[in-house]
């Protein structure tokens, strides 16, 4: 009886030590846009595929620590209910990953603030959303423009390619993508050197290696050609048809992303393999930023006991949460605006060629700081 007594005691323990973890994606779908090529299509679980591998991960420890980790998937179809849909998933829980356009995202924050909910923007790139236009419930798993443009230009002021080109497309992310450049290179002691934009609506397949020469002929002499085409529409005419035999970096040739397939290193292998072996695809920046929102949550879960809102934040942004993310150094998030820290690779894509910080870029705290907006750059009041 005693025995029994005990047991029972031990079982309602555990029970009132469990931790139940719901997470909410929230997704807004948008039209395709208009591109040059149909080779790149974009996967239906683009994003999706990275949490459900971080939930996976998630519940692998959880297991063992009396968490129970669930994930709910909810996509806004064009003109649907946004606010309505938002609303929905902070009725089921205080924590959601928001891959949507950046309106969208900043509604949904003013909806979560009054909700005392935490957002994981893992989509949308715009540099002062980490900055003057930062929101205090809003953490970043993707990184900036600015942080992918910084990695970008210490590449090119290692390898002493200083005088530079530009090939700017018209999409609203293309010109986004562009001042990014500007101020890396400016920020780095550098200039551009000559510029011109695309304009071309014709079918390159059929005349690539006719107007990409003239094209870039007006450019005069450059070591190496920045090409901004975030759509990924046209820049790839443009390897290997430019009038000089130079390289090009931005969006095509030479990258800086967050994630890429090229990226074996520090274990990276084992995770490409899981999200493989669950997704049937390579994993995508879009993908590591959701599957890092997860990791974060199930970090911060275990290291706290807790899946509340406040107690979660303030661990994010205390010294001691550290993520383990397969590139070489622990991601943590800046207590000024909420970034993830985190190291970028510059990529071809059958090979990582560097990473950045790159060495000799030297910061008095964190040198990974040196990628993006660093605390008096940021000008963020929301996190004070």
């Amino acid at each position: 009886m005693l025995l029994a007594t005990a047991v029972n005691f031990s079982l309602a323990n555990e029970a009132s030590a469990q931790v139940v973890v719901d997470i909410q994606y929230l997704r807004q779908e948008v039209p395709p846009p208009p591109v040059l090529s149909n080779l790149d299509r974009i996967p239906e679980d683009l994003g999706i595929a990275g949490a459900e591998v971080g939930l996976a991960d998630n519940a692998t420890t959880g297991r063992f620590m009396g968490q129970d980790w669930t994930l709910t998937v909810t996509s806004v179809p064009e003109g649907g209910d946004w606010a309505g849909a938002v609303e929905t998933a902070l009725a089921e829980s205080p924590l959601l990953l928001i891959d949507s356009p950046r309106e969208n995202l900043l509604a949904a924050s003013d909806i979560a603030g009054e909700a005392g909910a935490l957002l994981f923007n893992v989509a949308v790139a715009d540099s002062d959303l980490r900055a003057g236009a930062c929101r205090a419930n809003v953490f970043h798993t993707i990184p900036s423009y600015a942080m992918r443009t910084d990695a970008l230009v210490q590449m090119l002021r290692f390898k002493r390619w200083e005088d530079v080109a530009l090939v700017e497309g018209q999409a609203p992310e293309d010109l986004v993508y562009a001042e990014a450049l500007r101020a890396s290179l400016t920020k780095f002691g550098m200039e551009l050197g000559s510029e011109t934009d695309w304009t071309f609506d014709a079918d390159m397949r059929r005349s690539a290696s006719a107007e990409v020469p003239l094209l870039t002929q007006e450019l005069g002499e450059y070591d190496v050609l920045l090409v901004a085409d975030e759509r990924h529409d046209f820049g790839r005419y443009i390897l290997y048809n430019t009038w000089l035999p130079r390289p090009v970096a931005g969006s095509e040739g030479l990258t800086a992303l967050a994630w890429s397939p090229s990226v074996e290193q520090w274990g990276a292998a084992q995770l490409q393999s899981r999200f493989t072996e669950h997704a049937g695809r390579d994993m995508a920046p879009r993908d590591y930023a959701a599957w890092a929102a997860l990791r974060s949550l199930g970090e911060a879960v275990t290291r706290t006991g807790s899946a509340t809102a406040p107690d979660l934040r303030a661990y994010f942004l205390g010294e001691e949460f550290e993520l383990a993310g397969f590139l070489g150094r622990p991601l943590t998030f800046r207590p000024w605006n909420g970034q993830l820290r985190q190291p970028i690779p510059i990529v071809h894509p059958r090979a990582l060629i560097a990473q950045a910080p790159l060495e000799g870029f030297l910061h008095q705290v964190n040198e990974l700081d040196t990628l993006g907006q660093d605390r008096a750059e940021a000008e963020c009041t929301a996190f004070e």
